[in-house]
């Protein structure tokens, strides 16, 4: 049994040195490219999803517009018409799981701290939005939104822009 425990354990190191080296790669990546930096002003985006957002669409110059990125991320409901009337489902799905999966931890990060909401542009939105909507669809629409200003941001090559320029990455 100890031999088995004492082989585990020198696996669980292997990988704990395997994480550090790719974390390093992955900082290296971040310090050296500009739109990373610039998608890390955006609060609850890190290295590991800047990163992740530049090798999957580099310049974001595959989509017309915000909305297709987040469509193509599967953070926009389907939708179903009939009669002459449109019924939004849930949210579709399709595209990368992983980006999909990143954006919702972010968002789910900011939605932790509502005390420092209003200090974002679009904090006002999230205030308004928190009590009538549950924090699951929170958190999805706030996913939709953070992709969305990750595109224009791609797209315009800018900073993101804060209501107060104090606030830094959460």
């Amino acid at each position: 049994m100890r031999g088995l425990i004492t082989g585990l354990y020198e696996d669980w190191a292997g990988l704990d040195e395997r994480i550090e080296t790719i974390a390093g790669e992955i900082e290296t990546i971040r310090e050296k490219e500009a739109n990373c930096q610039r998608l890390m002003s955006i609060p609850g985006i890190g290295p590991l999803i800047s990163t992740a957002v530049i090798a999957a669409i580099g310049t974001g110059e595959a989509f017309e517009l915000g909305r297709d990125f987040g469509a193509w991320l599967g953070l926009v409901q389907r939708q179903y018409s009939t009669g002459g009337r449109s019924i939004l489902g849930r949210i579709s799905k399709r595209g990368s799981k992983y980006l999909r999966t990143l954006f919702i931890q972010a968002a789910k990060v900011i939605l932790m701290r509502p005390h420092i909401w209003e200090r974002f542009s679009f904090g006002t939105w999230l205030l308004n939005a928190a009590p009538r909507l549950h924090r699951n669809k929170l958190a999805t629409a706030l996913a939709n939104k953070l992709a969305r200003i990750t595109w224009s941001i791609l797209r315009n090559q800018t900073a993101f822009d804060t209501l107060h320029p104090e606030v830094t990455a959460i």
